[in-house]
């Protein structure tokens, strides 16, 4: 980077996607957020206000609908002792001509970091490539790693390490799958997605982290793909991208997750979805609602897994230590 594009000569630490980050840091990030939650939990108050993220300001830039992103971003870096700014389209120049650069540029005079939901991949990495404070992807049409964090942090409080663990897709190859994909390989699970021809998962991904030593299967058959699963994951068979027909629904609908499918899973498989569910579609009440669902446990983990993600976006060098307990 330049000066024009990073005053102060330091590289900021973007969360983009799971693939730009090693699986030490990664696997880091989340032993933070787990030490969090702890302290809030037994402590039930705010952290110390030694916290670096005491008084700074995270702008959250969210041009597409959101409820557990902007909630748990907002009430996030509040606990951190930190303050946002909510950044709607309305609020902004970029409808109006403004640049991407040089909104990253003025943005980043006036917060900490920055959180963007958009509805163009493209946006983030010019956002990134130009601001001189951390950008962290809040969702993209091709990736939401944000939420994964947030899924292993869940599977693992339920049923510990997942290294090794096989977990099952099963629905449309979409952005969340893509970003399970960049997790197989950096968490070292095995992965099987079953999507319908039409809507596979992303290609290159797969190629990816096969690269990278994932154990990857990819079919069209969602009985092959949950047998003996320890999780079993999908998502809404229309996301906010996507235009529904009854094409598009007929499609999907041996894919649908029901208590026939989870029997061929593990008897101790887990059941998530990152939400908002349309119950009768992707899943059946029975599912959603059933022993098997740990949907509410990983909303909630959504809040402390991106806390762990600001406190080493924030915090320094020395940022694992805020994820253990104050000696004084």
């Amino acid at each position: 980077m330049n000066a024009l594009q990073n005053p102060t000569h330091v590289t900021p630490r973007h969360f983009l996607d799971l693939r730009d980050l090693d699986p030490a840091t990664l696997r880091a990030i989340l032993d933070v957020a787990a030490g969090i939650k702890r302290m809030q939990h037994h402590r039930a108050r705010p952290l110390h206000p030694a916290l670096p993220v005491h008084g700074r300001a995270l702008g959250l830039m969210l041009s597409k609908p959101s409820t557990r992103t902007r909630v748990s971003f907002e009430v996030g870096m509040q606990q951190l002792g930190g303050n946002v700014i909510l950044l709607s389209p309305a609020d902004m120049q970029l409808g109006r001509g403004e640049s991407i650069a040089d909104t990253a540029r003025v943005l980043s005079r006036f917060v900490d970091a920055i959180v963007l939901r958009t509805g163009k991949t493209e946006n983030l990495r010019q956002l990134a490539r130009w601001s001189s404070v951390p950008v962290i992807n809040g969702l993209t049409p091709d990736s939401h790693p944000v939420q994964i964090m947030a899924d292993i942090m869940t599977f693992e409080e339920h049923r510990g390490p997942i290294r090794g663990r096989t977990l099952a897709w099963v629905g449309d190859g979409n952005n969340v799958a893509t970003s399970f994909i960049e997790a197989a390989a950096l968490f070292g699970f095995h992965l099987r997605l079953a999507t319908p021809a039409t809507h596979a998962p992303s290609v290159a991904a797969v190629a990816w982290a096969r690269e990278h030593g994932a154990d990857i299967t990819v079919t069209t058959d969602p009985v092959a793909a949950v047998r003996g699963a320890d999780a079993v994951i999908t998502d809404t068979w229309v996301s906010m991208s996507d235009k529904e027909s009854a094409q598009r629904i007929s499609a999907f609908e041996p894919y649908r997750v029901n208590a026939a499918l989870m029997a061929h899973a593990a008897p101790d498989a887990l059941f998530l979805h990152c939400l908002p569910a349309h119950i009768g579609e992707e899943v059946t009440e029975d599912v959603f609602e059933g022993p098997h669902s740990v949907v509410f446990d990983e909303a909630e983990n959504r809040l402390h897994a991106q806390k762990g993600i600001l406190v080493w976006a924030l915090c320094g060098e020395n940022w694992q230590q805020y994820g253990k307990e104050p000696t004084a």
